[in-house]
Order: structure tokens, then sequence, then C-alpha cells
């Protein structure tokens, strides 16, 4: 019975989202089948499935799970801190479907986004082992116990962490690059949002080299590396395919090419992460941002870019 009282729930949150059951399943980054499967009763999910969909509907993870224990796993903190954190109240009983909608409030406000941040900005610092989850406890101004309310084990923690360190990297993809036609400058920009010169994007760059150690250890990160490179080489790939269409670039094989651009891209980033932030040497050794940015825009003029008729 709760099993499908979860899923009537997350179908809410999929109506308030407002999109396809097979978009929302990419916006948590799991199979549409596995998604399908958990909605009608035939597979249950995950606690970091929950602890995503609780992120993107803006709603208690505990709501989800039609728990009434959801605010008193917090009720270790006091009542200033909750409201400083900006933890939103708990969320509405489920609704009649003639009742309307109520708004969905912003994620700024969830706690389990809360957690999922402190924990990405955490492992970008300190690395994948070195994480406790006391020291995220402490990050969030709460209780182990309260992080072990919305994620049961550390590791569904880490694996939240980097689902919505990948949905986000995605979304900032696609926000650049909205409404661009020409498939040369699409590409430019994409090489331009990969090279890391600002603290945020080398952080981000830090969680990806971590996550490439821990995907050669761990079964789940593993997977998880699988699809969101699947993703991130479909991407390049399209655009190239695109470019080749449009008579931008050279007739070549776009999947080849986006495997050889990708992996140049990820090799320059993790030099330019042994580099002075400010991208200078000072005898450290290693390419700056700009070193690395100057030569994907060479490899993309040698090697794709289709030669002008003089």
């Amino acid at each position: 019975m709760q099993q499908d009282e979860v899923a009537a729930r997350v179908r809410q949150v999929i109506d308030a989202a407002g999109v396809s059951a097979r978009e929302f399943a990419r916006r948590i980054v799991i199979d549409p089948s596995k998604l399908s499967r958990s909605l009608n009763g035939t597979r249950r999910f995950t606690a970091a499935e929950l602890a995503r969909i609780a992120d993107i509907g803006a709603v208690d993870v505990g709501w989800l799970l039609g728990s009434a224990a959801g605010a008193a796993a917090d009720a270790d903190t006091d009542t200033a801190g909750r409201t400083a954190a900006g933890v939103a109240a708990a969320p509405s009983p489920l609704r009649s479907p003639s009742a309307p909608r109520p708004p969905v409030p912003s994620p700024e406000g969830g706690r389990p986004l809360q957690i999922v941040r402190e924990t990405v900005r955490l492992i970008a610092e300190r690395g994948f082992h070195a994480v406790r989850v006391a020291d995220i406890a402490a990050a969030c101004h709460t209780s182990t116990a309260a992080i072990h309310y919305h994620f049961p084990g550390r590791d569904e923690l880490l694996e939240a962490a980097v689902r919505w360190c990948m949905d986000e990297d995605t979304r900032r993809r696609a926000d650049a690059t909205a409404g661009t036609r020409h498939a040369g400058d699409e590409l430019r920009l994409l090489i331009e949002l990969q090279t890391p010169r600002t603290e945020q994007q080398r952080r981000q760059w830090c969680v990806w080299l971590d996550l490439w150690a821990e995907a050669a250890r761990s079964t789940t990160v593993g997977r998880l590396h699988v699809e969101y490179y699947r993703q991130w080489r479909g991407t390049v790939a399209d655009v190239i395919r695109r470019g080749v269409e449009q008579g931008v670039f050279r007739p070549v094989d776009a999947d080849g090419a986006a495997l050889t651009l990708t992996a140049l891209i990820d090799g320059l980033a993790s030099q330019v992460l042994a580099t002075e932030p400010d991208g200078r040497d000072d005898g450290v050794p290693g390419t700056g941002a700009q070193a690395m940015h100057d030569t994907l825009i060479a490899h993309v003029d040698a090697c794709l870019t289709a030669p002008t008729a003089d």
C-alpha cells in the first residue's frame, strides 16, 4: 500500500512539473522504463531517486513516503536555525484529482537540496572519501540523524550529489546554447563552458576528477559515470553532426570526433586543475585555462572546421 502511495505522490510531482514522464526521468537521470515500473508498483524507488525527485519537485522526502515523521527528522534543529536555512513548510497531504494544484515552491528552500549542495561543495574541497556525514551535518547546521532521514546511508547521499551535479551541468549547457543555430558557435560555447576559468568551474571539475577515480571502484558511481558521459558525448556528437549538415564542419564521423574532443577536454582540464587558479604557472607544472581553450579551438579548426572557398 505504501508503495502505491509513493507512486501517487511522485505522479503529483510530475504533473506539477508539467512535463512528460520520459522528460521527468531524464531530469532525475534514470532510465524511463525504471520510472514507469516504479509508478506502476512493480519496482521500488531507491532512496537516491526519491531524494532527486524531492529536489526537482521542491517537496519533502517524508511527504513522498507518506510519513508523518518528516517534520520530526529535523526537530533536532531549533526554529530559528530552520528558518535561517530556508527549510520549506511541510507539504500538503495528497490532494483529490479535482483539487486545484498549489504552486510549486522554489527548490532553494528544500532541506534535501541544501544537503546535496553542501555535499557537492565538500566533495570538491576534500574528495569523496574524506567527506563524512558529520561534516555534511555541520555544514547544514543540523544533526547526522536529520541527514540520515533524507538519505539513509552515505552511499545514497553521494549518489544523489553526483546526480545533482550532472543535472546542473546538463542544465547549464542547455541554457547557454539555447537558440544557437550555428553549430560552430555552439561547439565553441560548449568548449568555453568546459574551460575551468572560474572558482565554480574549478569546483565542478574537482568533483568530476574524483568521480572518475570513484567510478573505477564503485559499480553504482561507475554506472552514473557511463550514463553521464553517454549524454555528454551524445550532445557533442549531435552538434558536430549538425555542423556537417550545415557545411560548417568536414564530413567526419560525428561519434568518433566527439570521443576525441571530449577526451582532449578531460585531459587538458586535469592539467589546468594542477595549475594556479589565476592561470599563472608560478613554477607549478600544468596548463592554464586560456592555453586549454586555445588548444581546443585549434583542434576544432584543424580537424573539424570545413575549409573556406578561396
